[in-house]
């Protein structure tokens, strides 16, 4: 019967994902927010079903979200970033020193920034640092991380408290 309820909830929540990626390219606002909510439905699954589930439930989530969405700059920051940084929060954060943690994250986060920076310049021949300059978007896009992990925590916090039975 847990398995069943976990491959279940698992289906749920990767066609949520689904849903809120596809709604990143309708919706003309809110992108980012959309893909905040996304990335914050990882955790949800961990906490739920566990993290070998989780594991099934983001491939799932990025697989669809590219055959049915398609390589919109979205799903790729989904894939990258956004659908794998609940694992990394997980596991970087049960290590419990705060310092290492925030150089690990910050570490993931530049590996995937510029990964995502890379995929972008090569596709599309508008480059980013033509409008701004680039030390002002990476120290920019630290910041907006920071924001971003604090609210993830939140999150989660939330989330323990009001759904999951102890």
């Amino acid at each position: 019967m847990n398995k069943t309820m976990n491959i279940a909830r698992g289906g749920l929540l990767a066609a949520l994902t689904v849903l809120l990626i596809y709604m990143t390219n309708i919706v003309p606002t809110s992108r980012l927010t959309l893909l905040t909510v996304a990335s914050a439905v990882i955790p949800y699954s961990i906490l739920t079903t566990g993290a070998r589930n989780s594991f099934i439930v983001y491939g799932a989530a990025s697989a669809l979200s590219l055959l049915l969405v398609g390589f919109r700059s979205a799903t790729v920051a989904y894939v990258i970033f956004f659908g794998l940084y609940g694992f990394v929060k997980y596991y970087v954060e049960a290590i419990n020193k705060i310092p290492y943690e925030i150089v690990l994250k910050l570490v993931y986060f530049n590996v995937s920034l510029f990964a995502i920076y890379m995929l972008y310049s090569t596709l599309f021949t508008d480059s980013i640092s033509d409008k701004l300059p680039i030390y002002l978007i990476i120290a920019g896009a630290q910041a907006v991380f920071f924001i971003y992990d604090y609210a993830l925590t939140i999150l989660i916090s939330y989330i323990r408290k009001r759904f999951i039975k102890a």
